[in-house]
């Protein structure tokens, strides 16, 4: 018998709880929920797409082996970035790195942010024009302090709210909002010509 139909506005813990229960077409709907904003998170806190892609796939296993011990204690969105969080630290406590940096890309890897598409149109000097802004965009979040830039990515990224912010990084409600506020401050300064 085949699975019901995922709902579009279904809550990812009971997606999540679903799947638990044996239902694949609701873990698909969950991954293409937040695989984008996953991979984006991972990327830019590492600044490496060979590593980023090892580690999505890490959080992703991750998350399908705890499918069995899937308490929805916190949003699905906590939970999962949580995962993230915990497989970048993992990763730089094996390299080697003690505080959260970030790389300029590889020589050899293309960044995937320069190769998105202008959205309006094909022509060379609009994807000249987008993939400027996206080097620029890229280059000052990489250049934010690495506590402001985590709060950040993990707002903007991960949707996830102040308190869920808060939670996973072990810093206070109000340190999180002045990351945040510090770092959106920071894009809007060194972007400002942008505007």
């Amino acid at each position: 018998m085949p699975a019901p139909a995922i709902a579009a506005a279904e809550r990812d813990e009971d997606l999540m709880l679903a799947y638990a229960a044996g239902d694949a077409a609701a873990f698909e709907t969950l991954y293409s929920r937040h695989k984008g904003g996953v991979y984006r998170y991972v990327l830019r806190q590492c600044a490496n797409a060979g590593i980023a892609e090892e580690l999505f796939q890490d959080v992703w296993m991750n998350v399908l082996r705890a499918r069995a011990s899937y308490v929805p204690t916190a949003k699905f969105t906590t939970w999962l970035y949580r995962i993230a969080y915990n497989r970048l630290i993992d990763h730089w406590r094996t390299t080697g790195q003690v505080e959260l940096v970030t790389a300029g890309p590889d020589d050899e890897d293309e960044d995937p942010l320069a190769s998105i598409p202008a959205a309006r149109d094909d022509e060379p000097d609009v994807r000249a024009l987008a993939s400027e802004r996206s080097e620029r965009l890229r280059a000052a979040c990489a250049a934010l302090p690495a506590m402001q830039r985590e709060a950040f990515l993990l707002h903007q990224e991960g949707g996830l709210e102040l308190a869920a912010i808060a939670e996973l990084t072990g810093a206070g409600v109000e340190t999180v909002k002045s990351r945040i506020r510090y770092a959106v401050a920071k894009l809007r300064l060194e972007l400002e010509d942008l505007r």
